[in-house]
């Protein structure tokens, strides 16, 4: 025990030269990437806050105004409920749909089949396509007067509907195109799946369970981890909804505003009306509700979300 002072004094003197040298070394190694985190993360970040306190339209000084972007957002902006009703309304639907979606299609292609491989590939395809290029794709499909999807339903003798230029059915057609992307959901989860002990399965077996309980009670509950990540993952991606209705509007909004998303109205009034400051506060209102959210997923996961080696 007599070295336990010397090491003592050498903590107290600092860090060794080489060590000094190691640490320089790593900081001039890294500095490029902290540059970039610094000038196109950390400023913006700042910058949007301190414009959201400020009247500001990027041709004039900024003018400090308070909380009066904020205020205005409840008040004085009838875009802004419309906007949060549609994110909540695609968001309250497209979210459970996809999941449930996904984890089904992933079960069905985690069976012992011949072609499985050619089925993963094509379910999983569709998730690769450019979402511009999607958007546009399913514009033409969709399309009330030559589309394909009302072809077929004239074809089948059913009446053909308005999809994108319909408020009544213009937020379930963006549902339907967010839906055909599902394939990199369900690749997390079939990973997910082919994960899970064979144990368990030989198990409840043993135990005379049948594809359904199996299902159930082991396959569900050892899913958890699985689907708490891409629950927190589409809840932020969700209510940041804009490129595909963007595309698909021209990023008017219509019909009759009904696909005006909380992101759009961001959009909108950053750089079609230059109300820079009045669109920083919108996204610092995003960021707050959606922390608050994803806060509340996680503070309420241990009550659902199963981890294997855990103790009840």
């Amino acid at each position: 025990m007599a070295h336990m002072p010397d090491l003592a004094a050498g903590r107290r003197r600092g860090l060794s030269p080489m060590v000094q040298r190691n640490l320089i070394s790593g900081l001039l190694f890294i500095s490029p990437w902290l540059s970039g985190v610094v000038i196109f993360t950390i400023y913006p970040i700042v910058a949007s806050f301190s414009y959201s306190l400020t009247s500001y339209d990027v041709i004039s000084p900024p003018r400090f105004i308070g909380v009066e972007n904020y205020v205005s957002a409840f008040t004085s902006d009838p875009l802004f409920y419309q906007a949060v009703g549609n994110t909540f309304f695609y968001a309250l639907i497209f979210l459970p749909l996809s999941m449930l979606i996904a984890v089904s299609v992933a079960l069905l292609l985690n069976l012992d089949v011949r072609g499985l491989t050619v089925y993963r590939t094509l379910f999983f395809l569709p998730s690769i396509v450019p979402e511009i290029a999607s958007a546009m794709l399913w514009g033409w499909i969709l399309n009330p007067q030559f589309g394909l999807v009302n072809a077929l339903l004239k074809a089948i003798g059913v009446p053909t509907l308005g999809w994108l230029s319909d408020p009544d059915w213009s937020k379930p057609a963006l549902i339907l195109i967010g839906l055909w992307g599902f394939g990199s959901s369900m690749v997390i989860y079939l990973a997910a799946l082919q994960d899970i002990p064979r144990q368990l399965y030989e198990a409840a077996e043993m135990d005379g369970a049948g594809a359904f309980t199996k299902t159930w009670h082991v396959t569900l509950p050892m899913l958890t981890p699985t689907i708490f990540f891409n629950l927190v993952l589409g809840l932020i991606g969700t209510f940041q909804y804009f490129t595909t209705a963007f595309v698909v509007t021209g990023g008017s909004g219509g019909p009759a505003g009904s696909t005006t998303f909380y992101a759009m109205l961001i959009y909108n009034n950053a750089f079609r009306y230059f109300k820079m400051g009045y669109a920083s506060a919108l996204a610092w209102m995003l960021f707050a509700f959606v922390f608050i959210l994803t806060w509340i997923i996680f503070k309420t996961s241990g009550r659902w979300v199963y981890y294997e080696g855990e103790r009840a």
